[in-house]
């Protein structure tokens, strides 16, 4: 469904450490930024796939980065464990708490995730689906 989704950043090199810390666990790589020439930036992927791809941003304007209110990325987790050692690598990282891991069976049947914020105050979530099938 998605080409790529982009976040912005006050600190790319902070902003890369936390990324590589929270998505490593979930078999995402960070990978060169081509072509160059644009604002610095940072990218990771499935190895496995083109596309979809996630990148953090020095904003092109050239003003502050700022989270959007109601804004969150969801990153899919293959297991409740890989929700927990994504959720601590990012609180390691300079992250802050927004919901420990947990089930949240109000989502759907296995349905277990965390949520923290970035050092930028972008919104994260990681989540494990055990039953994909359930409705939005």
């Amino acid at each position: 469904m998605f080409s790529h989704v982009t976040v912005g950043c006050t600190d790319l090199q902070r902003a890369a450490a936390f990324y590589d810390a929270v998505l490593a666990p979930l078999g995402l790589i960070r990978r060169a930024v081509t072509p160059d020439g644009g604002p610095a930036s940072a990218c990771w992927v499935d190895p496995t796939r083109a596309l979809p791809r996630f990148y953090v941003y020095l904003p092109r304007d050239g003003l502050a980065a700022t989270p959007g209110n109601g804004s969150m990325l969801a990153f899919h987790a293959e297991t409740p464990d890989i929700v927990r050692t994504a959720y601590t690598a990012g609180i390691l990282q300079g992250g802050a708490d927004e919901g420990a891991p947990g089930e949240r069976p109000w989502y759907g049947e296995g349905y277990y995730g965390a949520y923290l914020r970035d050092p930028d105050g972008n919104k994260l979530h990681i989540v494990y689906r055990g039953d994909l099938e359930h409705t939005c």
